[in-house]
């Protein structure tokens, strides 16, 4: 069986911490360790048919790069080198993180921009994750009620990381895996 591959965007090093506690809450059997997203090209995300990945916010609801004032290359500047399409047939689960009282009136949003360009590339989107218990003005990362992704922050809202982390596997950790049977 194939493993899912975890990738994430980073800039201060907190999506790198929550995406290894993804992976310490998968295991080595059935996910490889997280690598980031300036480390690698595309075709070494390609590999994989079920997919984590995790974005911080950056910007006013732009994907993270260079001009969303990143300092390191960051999710931008590696779907620039995806070529259009290249995510049809791989099922993916989303996280992303924000400070919902520090910009509340766009928390989280990366997290949209990252999953409408991968739905765009064909991406089979799974793990959504409700609203409630957030407290934010608005958030282009939610959809009737749900966010498109897991969403965790850090600053405001860490006492309810590792509980959000443990449902939120549990509920994505079956779709990933159907995957992986389904490509085998």
């Amino acid at each position: 069986m194939s493993k899912i591959g975890i990738f994430f965007g980073t800039e201060t090093g907190t999506t790198r911490l929550i995406a290894k506690k993804i992976h310490k809450r998968l295991g080595d059997e059935i996910a490889d360790k997280p690598v980031n997203v300036n480390r690698i090209e595309p075709a070494d995300m390609l590999r994989y048919d079920a997919l984590i990945l995790g974005t911080p916010s950056y910007g006013v609801g732009q994907i993270p790069g260079h001009t969303a004032g990143c300092l390191e290359s960051n999710w931008e500047e590696f779907l620039a080198k995806m070529p259009q399409g290249d995510f049809r047939g791989k099922r993916v689960a989303l996280f992303g993180l924000g400070a919902q009282e520090r910009y509340s009136e766009r928390f989280a949003s990366s997290l949209r921009r990252l999953h409408d360009t991968l739905v765009d590339f064909g991406a089979e989107i799974v793990g959504d994750w409700s609203a409630q218990g957030y407290t934010f003005e608005h958030s282009a990362s939610v959809i009737d009620g749900r966010f498109v992704g897991l969403v965790i922050d850090q600053r405001t809202q860490g006492m309810y990381t590792d509980e959000r982390l443990d449902t939120w596997v549990a509920q994505v950790r079956p779709l990933l895996t159907a995957r992986l049977t389904q490509s085998a």
